[in-house]
């Protein structure tokens, strides 16, 4: 299966709240992300990848969950795309430990195929399909958090 399918077409808007509600922490710097059509192979010839919709660059960076151990195994850590005019500027480290926290504004998460296990049917045998539905998220940029913005405890973690 190629090319675009029904589900890449579906975006969801989200929020910290919704997507990380103990928060995230960043474990990458933030870099752009390349145009595989556009660039050459030389490292002269990097050309910026660009959001479809918007035109602006794109960027990357990981972030990994505040919440281990409830979260779904795809939200563990996670790269983020950054739709933004400029390279966004990392948030501080919290004082006394090497961890960065960080805030995704305008968070949407994307479905789609991942049909990249899909192969064709060899002779005399059946075409096996390992596609699954992968998720993008997209940001429309990163801050640190603002101290409200922490979530308090669920009353479950607390006894």
């Amino acid at each position: 299966m190629q090319g675009n399918t029904y589900a890449s077409y579906n975006k969801f808007p989200s929020s910290m709240e919704q997507l990380m509600p103990f928060g995230a922490w960043l474990v990458s710097g933030v870099e752009p992300i390349k145009d595989f059509d556009a660039s050459g192979r030389g490292p002269d010839e990097f050309v910026q990848a660009r959001d479809k919709e918007s035109g602006l660059p794109l960027w990357m960076v990981t972030v990994q969950s505040g919440d281990l151990e409830n979260a779904p195994a795809w939200l563990h850590r996670l790269k983020v795309k950054v739709v933004a005019e400029r390279q966004p500027e990392l948030p501080p480290v919290m004082p006394g430990t090497p961890f960065r926290p960080v805030y995704l504004e305008g968070l949407v998460v994307v479905p789609y195929m991942d049909d990249k296990a899909c192969t064709p049917a060899e002779p005399g045998r059946r075409h096996r399909c390992r596609a699954k539905v992968a998720y993008s998220v997209r940001a429309s940029g990163i801050r640190a958090p603002k101290t409200n913005e922490r979530p308090a405890p669920s009353q479950e973690n607390a006894a």
